[in-house]
């Protein structure tokens, strides 16, 4: 989506080893108008599908997922990445290896609010490798539930999550596929089929 590439142009930032931040508008301080255009796109893709429920995971795909879910008007539910003393009674549990963090985390999710009769949108503001994606499917697969789809703002169509998802049939839409950055910060992307790099 241009307004997304637009914006990351112009403010996101090229980091090495391949990082991309964009912590100004996205992921730290948000654009809340910015986050609705991301929202309605989602809804405006995945809006006949029968989507009755928003996945996410704690904590930067919350706003994506919150804003998402006014169009759907449905709940979000967010896996959280350690077992609080809060929630109560049973959960569904997957490990999730963070590319960002480098480390192995557990999610966790209470069974109440997930369950064979939910259709699921999972959103997230970035994929990389694909692991956060890939525990939340299998969350869902532990509940019973439908993936319906899955809205990314920004997807690194460098590495392998967004081609491996898709390989498994999975409905992908990101808003922004990044095909590569260069070290004087320069960022180009491509659309989903790959025939457009600009």
């Amino acid at each position: 989506m241009q307004f997304l590439e637009d914006r990351i142009r112009r403010d996101g930032q090229v980091r090495p080893g391949n990082i991309l931040k964009v912590d100004s508008f996205l992921n730290h301080q948000l654009d809340v108008n910015l986050l609705d255009q991301v929202g309605k796109a989602f809804y405006d893709e995945f809006k006949d599908c029968g989507i009755n429920r928003i996945l996410t995971i704690e904590a930067s795909g919350i706003a994506i997922a919150c804003m998402t879910a006014r169009y759907f008007n449905v709940p979000v539910v967010f896996a959280k990445k350690a077992k609080s003393k809060n929630i109560d009674g049973d959960v569904y549990t997957s490990t999730v290896h963070s590319f960002t963090y480098g480390k192995d985390y557990d999610i966790t999710l209470s069974k109440k609010y997930l369950g064979p009769d939910d259709k699921v949108l999972l959103v997230d503001d970035f994929l990389a490798v694909g692991k956060a994606m890939r525990g939340l499917i299998d969350v869902c697969s532990q509940a019973g539930a439908t993936v319906g789809g899955i809205g990314i703002a920004i997807e690194k169509g460098f590495q392998e999550g967004g081609a491996y998802l898709r390989s498994q049939g999975y409905d992908v839409c990101s808003l922004a596929i990044v095909d590569h950055m260069t070290d004087d910060g320069k960022i180009y992307f491509r659309d989903a089929d790959g025939s457009n790099v600009r």
